[in-house]
Parts: C-alpha cells; sequence; structure tokens
C-alpha cells in the first residue's frame, strides 16, 4: 500500500475545490436543491468516491492534514454561540419551549435507540453514538465536531461513520417532512383548519424559499466596499477573540473530567458574550449606548457559514469510504429505525402537544427537517406545505430559533453526558 500526505495548505485547497464543484452540481442537478444538500457535501464526495478508487483499485491511500479543518470548525460553531440570544424565548411564548422540550426529547431518543441497537447487535455502542444525534440533529458540522472525540474513545473510522450517516440524514429528512405533513393534513384538520387566515401572507409573495417571514423580504443595505470589508473584518475579529479565549473555557472544562469536544469552550463563551454585552454601556456622540451593537450578527452568521462550508469541504473530501465496509448492516438498521422514530415521533407526539391545527402540522414537517438533517431541510419541508395549503407565520419564526440558536448547544450537551455514561 502507497501512502500519500497532503499538507494543509494543500488539503485546505482541495477542500475549496470541491467546495466549488459542489456549488456548480447544486445549481445544475435538480435532485440536489430538492434535497437542500449543502455544497461541500455533494462535491466532497466526488473526492472521497476517488479516494475509495485510488484505495481499492490502486493500492494508494490519501491522508489529509485535519489542522486548517480543525480552525475552521471552531470558528463556525463560535458563531454559533453568538447567535445564542436567551431574550428570543419571551417571544417564541409556549410553542418555542414545547419545540425545545421535543428537541431534547428526540436528542434523548436517537442516541437511546441507536446505543440500544449496537447492544443488541453486539457491537461497538460508540457506532451508536456517531449515528445518533451527532449525525442527525447536529448533521455534518457536529458529525465532524465529534470525530476526534470518538476517534480517542476507541471508534476507528468515527469521521467517516458520522458524515455518511448525516448524508443519508439530509435526504431521510427532506423526504420524510412534507409526506407527513400531507397526511396529517389530510386526515387530522378540517377544510376550516386549512383555510388562511386574513393576517398571514400570501405564500407566493413572502419569499418563503430564503426563510423569510415577510412579503418585503430583508431591507436592501447599501453600502461601499470598504464599509463591507470593515463589518466584516470586525466580525472575523470577534470570532478570533472568542476562539483564543474558548481554549481556556476548555481547559477548565477539561479539569471536570467529562469529556467535551473541542469547540464547546469557545461556543459556550461566544454565547456569554451575546447575552452579557447588553449591559456593557460606553459613549458615543455624548450619549450612553448598549455595547450589544458592537456585534454585527449578520456578518458574524456570514463568516460563520464560510468557515463552516471549508470545514465540510475538507471533510468530506478526507472520508475513509472503505472503513464503511464492515459496518453496513448496523448502519443500514440503526439509520431506518431512525427515520421510523422521528416520523413516529411526529405524528402521534408532536402534533399534538403542538396544537392539533395546521401551524402543528407544518412545525412537524420542520421537525423531521432539522431532526434528521439541517435547519435549512426544515424551512425547504415547510415551505412545500405552505405552497401547497397557505402560508403560516409561527413555523418560520420558530424553526430557525431552535434550530440554528440552540439545537447545536443543546445537542453538545446531550451527547457529552451519553458519552460519559457510556
Amino acid at each position: 500500500m502507497t501512502s500519500i500526505g497532503l499538507n494543509m495548505i494543500q488539503t485546505a485547497g482541495i477542500g475549496a475545490l470541491a467546495l466549488l464543484v459542489g456549488m456548480v452540481l447544486t445549481r445544475k442537478v435538480p435532485f440536489l436543491q430538492r434535497f437542500c444538500v449543502p455544497s461541500p457535501v455533494s462535491g466532497g464526495i466526488i473526492f472521497s468516491v476517488i479516494t475509495l478508487m485510488l484505495y481499492g483499485w490502486c493500492n494508494i491511500e490519501v491522508s489529509f492534514d485535519g489542522t486548517l479543518k480543525d480552525v475552521f470548525m471552531l470558528a463556525f460553531f463560535t458563531s454559533v454561540g453568538f447567535q445564542s440570544d436567551l431574550k428570543v424565548l419571551k417571544q417564541g411564548g409556549k410553542t418555542l419551549i414545547i419545540m425545545l422540550g421535543l428537541l431534547f426529547a428526540i436528542i434523548a431518543m436517537q442516541n437511546s435507540i441507536a446505543i440500544g441497537i449496537t447492544r443488541l447487535m453486539d457491537v461497538n455502542p460508540l457506532i451508536g453514538m456517531a449515528v445518533g444525534s451527532i449525525s442527525m440533529t447536529g448533521g455534518h458540522g457536529t458529525a465532524g465536531g465529534f470525530a476526534s472525540v470518538l476517534e480517542g474513545m476507541g471508534l476507528h473510522g468515527a469521521g467517516t461513520i458520522g458524515m455518511a450517516a448525516a448524508t443519508f440524514g439530509l435526504i431521510a429528512g427532506s423526504m420524510l417532512g412534507g409526506p407527513l405533513a400531507e397526511k396529517i393534513i389530510r386526515t387530522k384538520l378540517t377544510h376550516e383548519q386549512i383555510q388562511p387566515h386574513d393576517d398571514e401572507i400570501d405564500p407566493a409573495m413572502a419569499g418563503i424559499e430564503s426563510d423569510e417571514a415577510s412579503p418585503t423580504g430583508r431591507a436592501k443595505r447599501i453600502s461601499t466596499n470598504e464599509q463591507e470589508f470593515q463589518q466584516y473584518a470586525k466580525a472575523s475579529y470577534y470570532i478570533v477573540l472568542v476562539m483564543g479565549g474558548g481554549t481556556v473555557m476548555s481547559w477548565l472544562l477539561a479539569r471536570t473530567g467529562i469529556t467535551f469536544p473541542t469547540y464547546f469552550g469557545a461556543l459556550l463563551l461566544a454565547a456569554f458574550v451575546r447575552n452579557t454585552i447588553g449591559f456593557v454601556r460606553y459613549k458615543e456622540d455624548g450619549r450612553w449606548v448598549k455595547a450589544d451593537k458592537l456585534l454585527d450578527m449578520e456578518r458574524i452568521v456570514s463568516v460563520g457559514n464560510i468557515c463552516l462550508s471549508m470545514f465540510l469541504g475538507m471533510a468530506m473530501i478526507s472520508l475513509k469510504l472503505w472503513e464503511l465496509q464492515s459496518l453496513a448492516l448496523p448502519l443500514i438498521v440503526i439509520l431506518f429505525s431512525q427515520v421510523l422514530m422521528m416520523a413516529l415521533f411526529a405524528y402521534i407526539v408532536a402534533f399534538p402537544l403542538l396544537g392539533r391545527d395546521y401551524d402543528a402540522a407544518v412545525l412537524c414537517a420542520g421537525i423531521c427537517g432539522f431532526g434528521l438533517g439541517a435547519t435549512p431541510n426544515a424551512m425547504a419541508n415547510m415551505s412545500a406545505v405552505c405552497y401547497k395549503y397557505r402560508y403560516a407565520v409561527k413555523p418560520f419564526l420558530i424553526v430557525p430559533i431552535v434550530g440554528s440558536m440552540f439545537a447545536d448547544m443543546i445537542n453538545t450537551g446531550m451527547i457529552t453526558l451519553f458519552l460519559h455514561l457510556l
């Protein structure tokens, strides 16, 4: 077997190439658009298949340096921490609290079912964790983030297993959400419940596909290139600053004896900054203003998304698909069990708890999306339902809050608890 090792710069370059290839594929292939498959995933799979062919046909194993990949991952989860604004809990009201409770239940069941199946099939329970909420609710980002943790605990090929499961979840979540909501609407709702309300927006004008709850969309901001540069530069500086401080937080967490992912310290510190910076005042133009205006969340999220794309591109090209061969049966059983559980949970538990109305049916489509895939899948699922029937305001306010602001933080805590119990 011949080994070829690529350094961190070469790995980043190929990861960026995979991202660009994926962007072209996503625009050209309707299947990828329909299931909201991220560009780094679609492009990265091509390169991972190439390395698989080199391994199987030419006895060449290509290895990639993960240094920059880990930096991009840390930057992304830091941006996630900045998005965790506890003030939005008041805006969401009862429905948001119920959704957070459902999220806790989904994560617990995903891990319990996966670990239970591994026990029955007499395989490593860490495989169950990799195919549990790490890759289902967490998606590719969390799967990559916990890969080193699972590898350190003895699961060889944890990154490949998690990424493969996350890709399956993306497709399954998109395939399940719309049909499930359709069944709920047809069998459990009356004609009057489906009819549009006077205060709701025509879905043809709502901009649903771009995650907007307003018919006018977001206001256009006109600025010079220099202003844009300064705004993105400051957002990047804040992320890097908190990343640095997060290493100290991670060191403190490690002293507890509990295994946390490397990004958790930065994520917690960013969330702390976001929720406390409003108490700080500084003087501007002769008056005292809150310091939270310094955080340009739109730019912070954008920088975080760029880092996520680079991280995923580098993670996907690093997949060693040949490591899945011996795990094919356990993975298939666990993954299809996860889909069945999600369908039953949304239909039997979530719909009644959310109010048994049209909004609840649309929310169930969203739950399937981010419970098995990611928030964009949830938004696409709800969009498909609303385009067929009518627009619903509440789901498009609640799901982004749960899926983007709180899912990763809650999931990381629950995963850490399960790993500690193992």
